[in-house]
């Protein structure tokens, strides 16, 4: 994995480098495992309801402190600024879910014909969370709340684009109550998380990322036998069988597109339309996106974020090319502008011989592709090796259930782009990751399902 040369604050909007932070050393990323193991043993003997009660106040304080929070992702990745305070407040239902039901999903569960036997839902020890930069606040939440409920302790390595986030949440964890070495955020390079995942001393580890952040880190948790939680890129089929709005149904394929500029894993990346809708649809999308402009200071729907940074723009503008040198059409967009900033684009008559086929098309790229039967929509859903989420619309609930039904990933979703919630599971299947957060089975990845058997 290549790596910057340390972890900095780049405006996106503007290339200019405004806060720059070194590398831990060897030493401090030592000193922050050997506490995490110490606070662990007073951590997870602490009563639920104690946890429970530091985990509340981290939910209050980011519900408090959601805007400042906000403006920190924004200048770091190029949030725009409602999004980036919102990203802040479902923080705080993240925590709030698991200070509510923490102590019900970890309780022990009889074991149906032992009547001295039970399942119990132990914690493990000081766990690692490598946290990505297109959702700042709401990856780490995730991982963090319920394990904080579990018992476990945890180092934080963010993403090298995010240091001032990662240093707000470490703060507002201490302001809450998190008892030192409980949570602690670490500027990690890439050696150092191999190192971490090697060492006997830490029990597992979770990663939101690239495939190729994931091979690395599951080789390594493979090699010395950890637990690792995967929560990978997607390329999400959105089918649309039929409509009683064309308008309507490009509105919400297109907003949902746009959301984060595209940088979203559980995005719609491959639009798959029925032929009678297809023509009407394309249109729409091509005329939504023909009326964007870049985003100044408003927060306007009709206005775009710049991308993450620079290089992804040109990473995204080379798949484009290379996909219409090849025979694909580009009916609007895909143009790179200064630093991260590149126009929403609509991308059609994409083939098996293209990049945008079969790799994720991480931003402002509406991909559509044409079919004739719900038979030919499913075996294009499924040819891809990702398989995190998908969506079928139509009229029908019926019809379209029964599409969903056959879509090889970790979350269908019928008539709504996604299911989402603090209590709904996230996670997917193939290149996708494994293991699942949020909802009753977030809490379970990184704990100890301990049988307890008393002969009676």
């Amino acid at each position: 994995m290549t790596q910057a040369a340390q972890y900095q604050v780049t405006n996106p909007a503007t290339g200019e480098v405004t806060k720059t932070f070194p590398f831990a050393t060897d030493e401090e990323v030592e000193q922050a495992l050997a506490t995490a193991v110490s606070a662990y043993e007073e951590w997870r003997r602490r009563p639920v309801e104690e946890r429970v009660a530091v985990v509340r106040r981290v939910a209050l304080l980011f519900g408090e402190r959601a805007e400042e929070l906000g403006s920190l992702i924004t200048a770091e990745m190029g949030k725009r600024p409602s999004g980036a305070k919102g990203e802040a407040e479902f923080c705080a239902e993240i925590f709030g879910y698991y200070a509510d039901n923490g102590p019900a999903l970890l309780a022990d569960q009889p074991l149906p014909g032992h009547d001295g036997a039970r399942v119990q839902s132990l914690p493990i020890g000081p766990l690692l969370g490598v946290m990505p930069w297109n959702y700042p606040y709401y990856q780490v939440a995730r991982f963090a709340a319920p394990n904080l409920i579990a018992g476990n302790t945890i180092l934080l390595k963010h993403a090298e684009n995010c240091p001032t986030s990662a240093l707000a949440i470490e703060q507002l964890m201490h302001d809450a109550g998190v008892p030192e070495g409980v949570y602690q955020n670490i500027f990690a390079t890439h050696d150092q998380v191999a190192s971490l995942i090697s060492d006997p001393r830490l029990r597992g580890v979770s990663l939101t990322g690239s495939e190729r952040a994931g091979t690395a880190v599951a080789e390594a948790a493979g090699r010395n036998l950890k637990k690792v939680v995967l929560e990978l890129g997607g390329s999400d089929p959105y089918i649309v069988l039929d409509t009683a709005s064309v308008e309507d149904a490009v509105d919400t394929a297109w907003a949902t597109r746009m959301e984060n500029m595209g940088q979203a894993c559980n995005s719609n990346k491959r639009m798959i339309v029925m032929d009678d809708v297809y023509d009407g649809f394309v249109a729409g999308l091509v005329e939504r996106a023909k009326a964007m402009k870049p985003r100044t200071a408003a927060d306007d729907d009709a206005e775009y974020d710049p991308m993450v940074s620079r290089k992804a723009a040109e990473n995204l503008r080379d798949q484009v090319e290379e996909a219409v040198g090849k025979g694909a059409t580009l009916h609007v967009g895909g143009e790179l502008g200064e630093n991260g900033w590149l126009t929403p684009a609509v991308l059609t008559d994409v083939t098996p011989e293209m990049r945008a086929y079969h790799e994720e098309l991480f931003g402002p790229i509406a991909v559509v592709y044409k079919v004739s039967s719900d038979e030919d929509a499913v075996k294009l859903a499924n040819d891809v090796d990702f398989g995190l989420g998908g969506a079928v619309f139509a009229t029908d609930e019926e019809r379209a259930a029964k599409v969903a039904e056959q879509l090889e990933v970790g979350m269908a979703n019928v008539n709504t782009p996604a299911g989402e919630g603090a209590d709904v599971p996230f996670g997917g299947v193939k290149r996708s990751g494994f293991g699942r957060e949020l909802g009753p089975l977030g809490i379970g990845e990184f704990v100890n399902r301990r049988l307890f058997y008393v002969q009676r």
